[in-house]
């Protein structure tokens, strides 16, 4: 599975789920079971679902933290 990037390369969806584990990470956000979804990744599907997974609560309320920070105009928590 492949998606286009406006600079016109192409990446994969491992490329993109580990550039968003990166992003994430910055911020300080660990989600541990972010991965491509093994039934749309393994489909004929034009483009894989990304699985976000599960969280704890402190998790969820840093991920809503760093949401509510760019929302705002901040820099996200960073």
């Amino acid at each position: 599975m492949t998606e286009l990037m406006s600079d016109g390369r192409l990446l994969t969806t491992d490329e993109i789920v580990a550039r968003l584990r990166a992003a994430l990470d910055g911020v300080g956000v660990a989600l541990p079971s972010l991965g491509v979804d093994p039934v749309t990744g393994a489909s004929s599907e034009p483009f894989a679902l990304v699985s976000l997974g599960r969280c704890n609560v402190r998790t969820a309320m840093r991920l809503v933290a760093v949401l509510e920070g760019v929302a705002a105009g901040g820099d996200g928590g960073a």
